[in-house]
């Protein structure tokens, strides 16, 4: 079966661009910029973003490039004979599994806000009532599993 392979600069963009910003920061990130300091935060996010994230995006984007394989298989391919690189690989992918489950998780929550926004469930609420909402939401796990289903 061949590879496939992203046909355009702009298709990688994106992609990119969605794997970077993710629901955490859709999510959440609103939340806590009004806790920590608004502007003055968000400068010094951006800051330690581009210290810690651009080095980290260049070492996954030279080892995609030169190994051509999938993460697992990427350090298989690069390591030296008698190293242990190829572990690293096994733990990337451990940990996009822990990220899925929590991104399931909050995309399950955004849905059923969504619907119960759109369907007039939050109208006359205040904040108290609408928190209410989230408990019990949490407190039916069938309706939790089939809104990340």
């Amino acid at each position: 079966m061949a590879r496939e392979t992203l046909k355009s600069r702009l298709g990688f963009i994106l992609l990119s661009a969605g794997c970077a910003i993710g629901v955490g920061n859709v999510w959440k990130f609103p939340y806590v910029v009004g806790q920590s300091g608004g502007g003055a935060f968000v400068l010094i996010y951006i800051l330690f973003l581009i210290i810690l994230g651009l080095p980290v995006m260049t070492m996954e984007f030279a080892i995609g490039r030169a190994s051509q394989r999938c993460p697992v298989k990427a350090y298989q391919a690069l390591e030296k004979k008698g190293q242990k690189w190829h572990i690293h690989g096994g733990f990337a992918l451990a940990g996009c599994y822990l990220l899925m489950m929590f991104y399931t998780t909050v995309t399950g929550w955004m849905l059923h806000y969504f619907y119960l926004n759109a369907s007039g469930k939050f109208v006359g609420l205040d904040s108290t009532a609408v928190s209410g909402q989230f408990d019990e939401m949490l407190a039916q796990p069938g309706i939790m599993t089939m809104w990340m289903a």
